[in-house]
């Protein structure tokens, strides 16, 4: 019986990936070509080749940006700008505008298409280098993870939807104190 039972586990091992891709719609994130999205050596991937030149511009725009202002993000991350309805639902998109997905890569939904936007994706990926994905997952405070990339990003937004504008205005509040120059050390013992 056990036999049986590690022959049919090692069976269905290659399927694991197959699974994850259909019933995880972020780990799309990894193969985009497969949705039919174009993509460029510098992993950035659009919907509609129409707008790459916009994508890698705002993707290049961030990067900059965050390697500046926040610390260096290391190999940038694939980046999948979605620019239709029909895209950002392969993405499991709904409401929002743009999600990180650990250190693989970052999907932008079609309002998402924002400097901002991609900008606190971003941050969030510092972060999960930084941290460790796991562990800013389960052990960081939202008002450290959220307020940092809402605020480092200078989203525009104020007020933002409770309860995110509270852990910007948290973060904020630690931030001058903490400094720019300590940041990274701070967030560690937080």
């Amino acid at each position: 019986m056990r036999l049986r039972t590690a022959i049919f586990a090692i069976g269905l091992a290659p399927l694991a990936p197959v699974v994850a891709w259909a019933a995880f719609k972020p780990m799309r994130v990894l193969a985009p070509e497969l949705l039919g999205l174009q993509c460029t050596e510098s992993h950035v991937c659009v919907d509609d080749p129409a707008r790459l030149v916009e994508a890698v511009k705002l993707r290049n725009d961030a990067v900059a940006f965050v390697n500046d202002r926040v610390g260096p993000l290391g190999p940038p991350p694939r980046v999948v700008f979605c620019s239709t309805p029909e895209c950002a639902k392969s993405y499991g998109f709904t409401s929002q505008g743009a999600y990180s997905v650990g250190t693989i890569g970052v999907a932008i939904s079609p309002r998402g298409w924002h400097d901002y936007f991609l900008r606190h994706e971003l941050i969030h990926q510092v972060q999960a280098q930084r941290f460790g994905s796991l562990n800013a997952w389960l052990f960081k405070p939202n008002w450290l993870l959220e307020g940092m990339a809402y605020s480092l990003s200078e989203d525009p937004r104020r007020p933002l939807p409770a309860p995110l504008e509270g852990w910007r205005s948290h973060f904020e509040g630690w931030y001058s104190s903490v400094g720019t120059s300590k940041l990274w050390q701070a967030a560690d013992a937080e």
